[in-house]
């Protein structure tokens, strides 16, 4: 292996592990419910900015009627004055209202139609979003229970009792040690004074002169 793929595969090892540490699952899962948040947001902000329209192009409709309504009055009144000019002026608009008017309607229809798809798709946003934040919670529990058994488990392991146990032994052994030298001296305390046959202290006098 070339020394720059062992050093590329070196600095990989040791970007994952980087990342893997900094992946905290309690922070990265707020990162994702932040994120959700702003998107959420957004798609109501969009979803309010299509109910202004859905009200413009109503107000739109409501008008463009109104003017036909009138332009129609209007032309029947000028014939019935035998005034044609007028007449003619009046259908005229009439005829643009009313085509006014269908194409707000076909543009209304349209509008609700994507107001229709963009409250579902934020009806589903925000199901995702309630889901999520009850999954959190639940990773919160898991997570800081998971954290505690760990940190037991290690301080567990952390606990060194072998070298104290050997030392009560030791300590043990040397009470035993001391207890059987007071016993020895014991012993040697009760036992009688030696007795010596008549021969020895005989030979003993005639050593002291006597």
């Amino acid at each position: 292996m070339g020394i720059l793929k062992r050093v590329k595969h070196v600095v990989l090892a040791d970007l994952h592990d980087i990342i893997d540490k900094c992946e905290d699952p309690i922070r990265m899962t707020k990162q994702y419910i932040r994120e959700l948040e702003e998107q959420l947001e957004q798609a109501q902000q969009a979803l309010a900015h299509q109910f202004v329209l859905e009200q413009k192009y109503e107000r739109l409709i409501v008008d463009a009627k109104e003017m036909i309504e009138k332009r129609a009055r209007q032309a029947k009144l000028a014939v019935e004055k035998n005034e044609e000019p007028i007449a003619k002026m009046a259908l005229q608009e009439k005829i643009a209202y009313e085509k006014k008017l269908e194409l707000y309607t076909q543009q209304y229809n349209t509008l609700k139609e994507k107001t229709t798809i963009l409250t579902e798709k934020v009806k589903q946003l925000y199901e995702t979003y309630e889901q999520l934040k009850l999954k959190q919670m639940q990773l919160m529990t898991r997570f800081y229970v998971a954290e505690t058994m760990k940190q037991m488990d290690e301080a567990i392991a952390s606990f060194r009792y072998d070298h104290i146990v050997k030392g009560f032994a030791r300590m043990e052994e040397k009470v035993m040690l001391l207890e059987a030298e007071a016993k020895a001296r014991s012993v040697i305390q009760t036992m009688p004074p030696q007795s010596f046959d008549a021969e020895v202290e005989q030979q003993l006098k005639q050593l002291k002169g006597e």
